[in-house]
């Protein structure tokens, strides 16, 4: 996938990291606006054509999982966060959110462009393809997936939102149905990055997703856990 032209949003508090990010990102073919803050980030995001921000979550005035809140009422556009060593609740509310991804600070900045990379690759995997055939689909609980269209519908027509990562992981259950699928599989398939055994942002998307699509997210009856192994989707 060429990332050529591709519209990368840097939001950040500190200016030598923001200008950082965009000269490496810059030189390496996209495309890189840079906000300060939440209200600079909403006012570049309304003009359009932003595929992907790169978001701090510790910023002074409004951090950034109220920014991503905001955001994440009517946008699915990809996000990555930015949190501190060590600040794992931040990065599980993060998650729970709606965060495509996160990545810690210091920045790894070939790290960073590896993440950025990935995201927007299950971005273009999401996107509706144009075929002349029936599209898949796949009943999850009161909703449909329509494997082509990438969207979820309820039974009255009414679209479900999804992120890029919700609709992937969807997806590869729907492709594994009565297949058991390990933390490990799951990471390979639909997050497209190696297992890391401490790496739990696989269960906090599934209970993410449990919440839209179970009748009770405390008893899952269609992404069911199957201890000490992993997750089965069962449409039965």
């Amino acid at each position: 996938m060429t990332t050529e032209g591709k519209h990368i949003l840097v939001c950040d508090d500190e200016v030598d990291l923001r200008e950082m990010v965009q000269e490496y990102l810059e030189k390496r073919g996209f495309r890189v606006s840079t906000a300060g803050g939440g209200e600079a980030l909403r006012a570049i995001v309304a003009a359009g054509g932003v595929d992907l921000i790169v978001l701090d979550i510790n910023m002074p005035k409004e951090d950034g999982l109220s920014v991503l809140r905001g955001l994440r009422v009517d946008n699915p556009v990809p996000v990555v966060m930015l949190t501190a060593a060590g600040e794992v609740v931040d990065r599980i509310i993060g998650l729970e959110m709606g965060a495509d991804d996160y990545l810690g600070k210091p920045v790894d900045l070939r790290e960073l462009e590896a993440r950025i990379k990935a995201v927007l690759r299950r971005r273009v995997e999401a996107a509706p393809a144009v075929r002349q055939e029936a599209p898949g689909r796949a009943r999850f609980g009161a909703y449909m997936l329509d494997l082509e269209a990438a969207r979820m519908e309820a039974e009255d027509g009414s679209e479900l939102p999804l992120t890029a990562m919700e609709f992937s992981l969807l997806k590869t259950f729907a492709l594994n149905k009565g297949r058991v699928l390990n933390r490990d599989q799951l990471l390979e398939q639909a997050h497209d990055r190696p297992w890391d055994p401490f790496d739990r942002s696989i269960d906090i998307r599934i209970s993410r997703l449990r919440r839209k699509i179970e009748k009770n997210p405390e008893k899952p009856a269609v992404i069911r856990t199957i201890r000490g192994i992993g997750y089965l989707y069962d449409p039965e």
